[in-house]
């Protein structure tokens, strides 16, 4: 049986978009795959009795080595925020390409810190600031001092002894380009190296937690329990800087979602499931309630949404349990139909990610082809036709050109860059100063104008000529040749409008993240925990991959 893939016009909406989790698929576990047979060791742990210090945490298999170079800094109470203009943190990572010499050390200690105003040099891969949630990590202390475990329930309330607020790559502040590196294999897959140092700050949490207890109290305290350990993951804080680069990188957003899209259609592509298939199917939605009854969050928004996910996962697990046979043919697919038919956007992609689990064979060679060389693409074919491009544009963009952009409520915001931090911010165009300085972000009300120029155009016109005279459309003339081919690689939706919800742009690029318990502060940022349940460095060889729902 041939099943379609979905059509983008349904799955590149922002509601469909935003309802995304994380899945097989998702970075930071096909990161803890990779790596799984590499040697960790904790090189380096020079702190002093407050926890303030240097430590250096590997990688290592045969001669590459990947080492993460902490910085743990004295800060007062008013100067740690999670705001992107913040100058000073508890801590600042940086990934180091090999063994750091002391003389990197200690070029390092006096740049990492500093972060944007820094610069770092070509052995840097990633660099990374954090700052503790200081309620738990000083709970945390006070009670192993006293040779106690903290609190379960304010552990999992928060989940996590620290929150990163950034992590950068590729080039930033003097950071090793991508082409130095894009040949490894072992990081041939989108923010692998990312992935890498957010999972090793993981591990300074809980050792520095640990040493800092042993200080308060030599003869009484005792470490961190590993099982609460692992339950506990890194905290982020995501706001709008997150948003435009789905916009931007069209080629990489539509591998990203193919790569999911092709999975779930070969899912539904089966005849016939094995027992092992359906018990990991079965088990792996059961033990995820515990994710969806712990997902705090004081969110009107976000607690909707958690509602209605689990009244239908509830009724889903009776149909699967009571009335479903997976002895039919192409059990998958009549499953897909009945929940895209009987439940929520949240609950359908929910259960997307369940139906990957059991299939390593289809999941594990599609995370290869993630990532995207999207030079290749950037060229316009200056030699087609006005013809070609409308004929493009009305089948690519359907939807867009239905919308009306004289309605005030269509066009009400407008996106642009920060003067303070060169940011992404957004904002009402009718009550705030600066939609001259708009950012070419507004693809769909573009693509209306697009269309609109294209239709008192001779169609036998090349592209090149059209464009002499229409050079502000250039980058959505560029983004139509490249929806041709690439077919989820565009929003179906319009982000200016008075309706769109950014924090579902941030959803999205996070549950490929691998995030979990998305907790938005507002619709324009939010937080979130990364690794929560994950094997901890030394366990990395044998463990289970369904951890995610069985911690």
């Amino acid at each position: 049986m041939q099943i379609q893939l979905r059509n983008p016009n349904t799955i590149m909406k922002l509601s469909r978009l935003g309802s995304f989790h994380q899945s097989k698929l998702s970075f930071l576990r096909s990161f803890l795959d990779e790596f799984k047979d590499w040697e960790y060791k904790n090189d380096l742990f020079d702190l002093d009795e407050h926890g303030y210090g240097t430590a250096v945490y590997s990688f290592k298999k045969k001669e590459r080595i990947y080492s993460l170079i902490c910085f743990a800094n004295k800060i007062n109470d008013e100067e740690r925020s999670d705001r992107v203009i913040a100058t000073k943190w508890d801590a600042a990572f940086t990934l180091h390409d090999g063994s750091p010499s002391k003389l990197d050390i200690e070029r390092l200690k006096n740049e990492v810190p500093k972060q944007e105003v820094g610069r770092l040099s070509y052995k840097e891969l990633t660099l990374s600031r954090a700052n503790k949630s200081v309620r738990v990590f000083n709970h945390v202390v006070e009670s192993l001092s006293k040779g106690v475990q903290p609190d379960l329930n304010l552990l999992e309330e928060v989940g996590y002894l620290y929150r990163t607020t950034a992590v950068y790559g590729s080039g930033k502040f003097g950071l090793a380009d991508r082409f130095r590196i894009e040949n490894r294999e072992e990081i041939n897959g989108p923010f692998r190296l990312e992935m890498m140092l957010v999972y090793l700050v993981r591990q300074f949490t809980f050792d520095q937690v640990n040493h800092v207890a042993k200080f308060k109290n030599p003869k009484s305290a005792v470490k961190l329990d590993l099982k609460i350990c692992k339950n506990l993951g890194i905290g982020n804080s995501t706001g709008l800087g997150m948003a435009p680069f789905i916009v931007n990188h069209p080629t990489l957003l539509n591998n990203w979602i193919l790569s999911r899209e092709v999975a779930l259609k070969k899912i539904r592509e089966i005849k016939k499931a094995s027992l092992k298939e359906i018990r990991i199917f079965k088990n792996c939605l059961k033990n995820s309630l515990k994710n969806i009854t712990s997902w705090n969050t004081e969110s009107e928004y976000q607690k909707n949404k958690i509602n209605s996910l689990l009244k239908d996962i509830k009724i889903f697990l009776e149909f699967i349990e009571i009335e479903f046979d997976f002895g039919i043919d192409y059990p998958f697919n009549e499953i897909y139909l009945w929940v895209e038919k009987k439940t929520c956007d949240e609950c359908i992609e929910y259960i997307v990610s369940m139906m990957l689990e059991p299939f390593d064979n289809i999941t594990k060679p599609l995370v290869s082809q993630m990532s995207s060389d999207e030079e290749k693409y950037f060229t316009i074919p200056t030699n087609r036709t006005i013809e070609d491009l409308r004929k493009i544009v009305e089948t690519k963009y359907n939807n867009i050109l239905k919308i009306d952009f004289k309605k005030k409520e269509n066009f009400k915001n407008f996106w642009f860059i920060s003067k303070n931090k060169e940011e992404p911010r957004y904002a009402n165009r009718f009550d705030e100063e600066g939609s001259d300085l708009e950012q070419p972000l507004a693809i769909a009300r573009d693509i209306k104008k697009l269309h609109e120029k294209l239709l008192e155009t001779k169609k036998n016109l090349t592209i090149d000529k059209f464009l002499l005279k229409n050079n502000d459309l250039r980058h959505v003339v560029r983004r139509a040749f490249i929806i041709e081919k690439f077919p989820y690689s565009e929003i179906q939706d319009n982000t200016i409008s008075e309706k769109v919800i950014p924090i579902d742009m941030l959803r999205l690029k996070l549950s490929f993240f691998g995030a979990l318990k998305f907790d938005p502060k507002s619709d324009k940022w939010l937080r979130i925990c990364m690794f929560q349940g994950a094997p901890l460095p030394n366990d990395l060889q044998n463990f289970d991959q369904q951890w995610i729902y069985n911690s």
